[in-house]
């Protein structure tokens, strides 16, 4: 099956790009190098294509209730403008995606899946929205989407875009390139910035913009250290249909009192605590952990790597996996299995990397 491309294939292609294929998509992994697009997101801008998630739409009178039966956290408490994370869970309080909501208007919203599963997240969402008066509608290929990240992100994007910035965790309408676009003060970096959802026809223009504007490009190589230094969750890897919210530590974007789909299953899971926890992790010495890697105690399997990096900011292997709840507290003394080669770690506090104050 040929890979899909982004409206930005061509400025990757331009600028040496290594293109690698993710979730359907040839996407770029890195440009001048991982380390260097890391540090420019940690002390300037950075940005990034991000055009591969998709969007749903959702609309109508019946959208509020819909959503607070398909989502895990409280829609209600969404203000027009503003934004939200959540769990979309089964029956069974499994976790099929993690996404981000918008509230457009008054019965408005727009949801951004991960790319890899916006199509069974758009057929989830359809199977429920019979029972209610709204509509959801695939909205995936209106937008390019581009996240500029970083201390300096948002004074040079409101600069060289000649926009209004929205604060975080909010959303507001702008006109960039002359077409409508939303403008989002979201991310997955651990540093401030925005996200813009673009006409894709005008995405390498504001582009090239943002690029003489001195942002630097960044890919998936960049983004993935990134989000887990300040370990955010990666949906396929950190979380899935056969994790619990509760045990991937997001009992704090699940309110149970909505009745949302797993609701119970979560309650429970809350209630009663869970065999395996997520927790993060730091190597003490040589070794980088990757996914799949055994987390050991005393001889024993204990657990299992589900994410695993070298961190450029802390200069150590790095990575979150599940293991057994009681050795889930930071300070905890574990091993990791690398390559047949026993590394050890400590179990450490969220998140793994913090900005001096």
């Amino acid at each position: 099956m040929t890979p899909l491309r982004t409206p930005l294939y061509e400025k990757h292609v331009e600028l040496g790009a290594k293109l690698v294929p993710f979730a359907g998509w040839e996407m770029p992994v890195q440009y001048e190098g991982i380390r260097e697009e890391h540090a420019a997101v940690r002390t300037h801008a950075g940005m990034f294509d991000v055009s591969h998630m998709g969007e749903v739409e959702v609309e109508g009178p019946g959208a509020l209730a819909f959503l607070q039966r398909v989502l895990s956290n409280d829609v209600a408490s969404i203000e027009v403008g503003g934004a939200q994370y959540s769990c979309l869970c089964n029956e069974e309080g499994g976790v099929l995606d993690d996404l981000f909501t918008y509230r457009l208007g008054g019965d408005r919203y727009l949801i951004v899946t991960n790319s890899a599963n916006h199509e069974s997240d758009l057929a989830w969402l359809g199977r429920w929205s019979h029972d209610f008066d709204v509509a959801v509608r695939d909205v995936a290929d209106r937008y390019a989407m581009l996240a500029i990240q970083g201390p300096h992100a948002r004074r040079v994007a409101a600069g060289a875009l000649d926009i209004s910035l929205p604060p975080r965790m909010a959303v507001a309408t702008a006109r960039i390139g002359n077409r409508p676009a939303l403008v989002c003060g979201t991310g997955y970096t651990g540093e401030d910035g925005v996200e813009l959802l673009l006409d894709p026809e005008i995405a390498p223009a504001i582009w090239a913009e943002l690029l003489d504007a001195s942002v630097v490009p960044c890919g998936l190589g960049a983004r993935d250290t990134l989000r887990l230094e300040v370990c955010f969750h990666l949906h396929g890897n950190d979380l899935s249909i056969d994790r619990n919210p509760i045990e991937a530590g997001l009992g704090w974007c699940c309110d149970e009192a909505t009745g949302f789909l797993g609701a119970e299953a979560v309650a429970k899971a809350r209630s009663e605590g869970t065999v395996e926890k997520l927790a993060p992790f730091c190597i003490e010495g040589a070794g980088i952990p990757r996914p799949g890697n055994q987390v050991v105690v005393d001889g024993q399997q204990v657990g299992e790597v589900t994410s695993g990096t070298f961190s450029p900011s802390l200069e150590v292997g790095i990575g979150m996996a599940y293991l057994r709840s009681d050795l889930a507290e930071p300070g905890t003394a574990v091993e990791i299995d690398v390559r047949g080669k026993s590394r050890p770690a400590r179990i450490a506090s969220k998140p793994l990397y913090e900005k001096e104050k």
